[in-house]
């Protein structure tokens, strides 16, 4: 039998060997921009590096890439730009099927879908990019900035997106989640971590949008249950651009002017975040109150944290329905926490649990999801004192060779 030594030897040489076969495949500006950039995402082996020079590249067809293993970089956001302004097809920019993939350090302008999406794409990471719309907030815009959805190990760092119709930061059905570093802006929601389990959003700007941060459970979805989502240290001012989500999508329900949105999701905490300028609310935790009939979905949020916020400012023109009506019956600008109040539903045995402790805090203490129009509005400095530990930080690997 070989010698440790021999066998490390061995397993080192392979190593070298391997890193000996990863190529740079490398694509200028200029005629055939599209083609050759296509056949470099085709062309390419695990391990290779596809290296975009800085320019514009105007493109009139999405990209694709299945290959694991890759490197998509470019020579900086500000660079190296893939314009999709003549895009013919109503697809991503750039669509990812594969695992352990990096894209850096480029931006993805005016496409006619999502700017950068993945799906099934374990070990995916979104690094220094830009994503926008540069004609501004409209409904015809791609829905999605960058879009991770039946991942694990997701890391979105230093994305910048702008202008999309649904969420500019968007992971959804997906497992061990970070967002940091980044900013979203002029999006219907800034940050949204749906359906998904494990996620840690902190260090980032969510301003200028309709919503800034939400997380979200839905029904009829191939992976529901999402839980235990810490969004914190993050800026979540001035969300004031109004909803233009097309008719019919679920953000087009998000008031105008929200700071922090927790629905039908749970174990989520929510705390040293700066908070101000939304103009709906600072925080809303609600339930979900569209009609399903998906048995194992439970409507409302449980086990929510909110606590050690910095909050200033929000609520003076609530923009959903009975707000007005709740803000003159008070006096003045909704609490910095808007809580419906649903603890039970039928068919679901345990109540739900919060404990939120950034008062003054509103209780709509509505008798069931959405029922506004029976709201019983109570003020109190805190809600709920449910002892609900914080979740382990989310640890990602370094990306298996």
């Amino acid at each position: 039998m070989p010698s440790l030594t021999v066998r490390l030897a061995a397993v080192a040489a392979m190593v070298a060997a391997g890193a000996a076969q990863a190529a740079t495949l490398s694509v200028a500006p200029g005629p055939d921009a599209q083609e050759r950039l296509q056949t470099a995402l085709l062309d390419a082996k695990p391990g290779d590096t596809v290296q975009i020079a800085a320019g514009r590249y105007d493109l009139t067809d999405g990209l694709s890439l299945d290959v694991d293993g890759v490197t998509v970089t470019g020579a900086g956001p500000g660079a190296t730009v893939l314009s999709f302004k003549g895009q013919k097809g109503a697809g991503e920019g750039l669509m990812i099927t594969s695992d352990r993939v990096t894209v850096k350090d480029l931006a993805v302008e005016d496409t006619r879908g999502d700017g950068i999406k993945s799906k099934g794409a374990d070990d995916i990471r979104y690094l220094n990019l830009r994503v926008e719309w540069t004609g501004g907030p409209k409904a015809t815009n791609g829905a999605y900035g960058v879009y991770p959805v039946a991942s694990s190990r997701v890391l979105i760092d230093g994305v910048v997106v702008r202008g999309a119709s649904d969420a500019g930061i968007y992971v959804g059905q997906s497992q061990d989640i970070i967002v940091r570093n980044s900013r979203a802006e002029f999006n219907v929601a800034g940050i949204e971590i749906e359906n998904s389990m494990r996620a840690d959003v902190y260090d980032n700007v969510a301003t200028h949008n309709a919503g800034g941060v939400l997380v979200f459970d839905l029904p009829n979805l191939p992976q529901m249950g999402g839980n235990t989502t810490r969004v914190f240290r993050n800026r979540i001012v001035d969300n004031d651009t109004p909803n233009f989500a097309p008719k019919g999508n679920i953000v087009a329900g998000v008031p105008t002017g929200t700071g922090v949105m927790v629905m039908a999701n749970r174990n989520v905490h929510v705390f040293d975040n700066e908070i101000a300028g939304n103009q709906s609310a600072g925080i809303m935790v609600v339930s979900y109150t569209q009609a399903f009939n998906d048995p194992r979905y439970n409507p409302l949020p449980r086990d929510i944290v909110v606590r050690d916020n910095r909050i200033g400012r929000n609520g003076w023109d609530p923009q959903f329905p009975g707000g007005p009506e709740i803000a003159k019956a008070l006096g003045g600008p909704l609490p910095p926490v808007v809580w419906d109040g649903v603890t039970t539903i039928p068919g679901q045995p345990a109540p739900a649990r919060v404990r939120l402790a950034d008062g003054p805090v509103l209780n709509l203490n509505l008798p069931g999801p959405g029922r506004v129009d029976a709201a019983a509005p109570t003020v109190a400095a805190r809600v709920g004192d449910a002892v609900i530990p914080e979740p382990a930080p989310v640890r990602l690997e370094a990306p298996r060779p």
